[in-house]
């Protein structure tokens, strides 16, 4: 009698097209603080990598390093996220091994995660960049209106939830806002925008607009990743 043989069965496994897979590091990226040096040029790589936007790899822990490692800390729902690379941070960033995503997965569009507190990009249903950001606190305010002396503006600082459009922009430097100054605005709901800023903590804490860095804002103007008419989708993470 013949003996019995049994074929090899070979099972593939598609990936939804905003599932990217990424090599886990070996070895890990140390916990750093914000140490400056080669181990920094890789954790830089890294972040870029996984789509948390860094200027350069350059080794030098700046800013957009801290802003970016904040990202991943408040993307992965880390407690006091403070853009320093602790020991769980490092671990995490190190042992990832899917580029992590937003909630929208197919179209091209700018995501806006309140409770995150986070701006995605979105091209073709894949996330291509996360960055750090600072929303509406949700508090009343009464304060000066910067542009108009005596005047009072009285409001809630609400980020608007629902879906947008970009609809005008500011392309040049520092604007006075009635409320403050602004950095090369993209205004998507009256006058609600992502702008650059100096201060973009790890908690809401604007009058209604989306903080990001100065030099993301450069950044996001310098490759025209959101032009006009580009969707904005605004949500509360539920």
């Amino acid at each position: 009698m013949a003996p019995t043989t049994t074929e090899a069965t070979t099972t593939t496994t598609t990936l939804p097209v905003n599932i990217v897979e990424v090599p886990v590091l070996d070895p890990p990226i140390p916990a750093l603080g914000t140490s400056d040096g080669a181990e920094t040029v890789r954790l830089q790589n890294r972040l870029n990598e996984l789509g948390f936007w860094v200027q350069s790899a350059d080794g030098d822990y700046g800013l957009t390093t801290r802003q970016a490692v904040m990202a991943f800390q408040k993307y992965m729902g880390f407690e006091n996220p403070d853009g320093k690379l602790d020991e769980q941070a490092a671990t995490a960033i190190s042992n990832m091994d899917l580029r992590p995503v937003a909630r929208a997965n197919s179209g091209t569009l700018v995501e806006i995660d309140k409770a995150k507190q986070l701006l995605f990009f979105v091209v073709d249903g894949r996330t291509e960049y996360i960055l750090n950001a600072s929303t509406g606190n949700g508090e009343a305010y009464e304060e000066p209106d910067q542009n108009t002396p005596g005047e009072i503006q009285r409001g809630i600082s609400l980020t608007p939830s629902g879906l947008h459009n970009v609809n005008r922009e500011r392309p040049e430097g520092w604007w006075a806002g009635d409320l403050g100054e602004i950095y090369r605005p993209k205004y998507f709901v009256g006058g609600v925008a992502v702008h650059g800023s100096n201060s973009i903590p790890n908690y809401p804490a604007s009058h209604g607009c989306v903080r990001v860095s100065v030099p993301a804002m450069d950044w996001i103007w310098e490759i025209g990743i959101m032009p006009l008419d580009t969707p904005v989708w605004v949500h509360d993470g539920a």
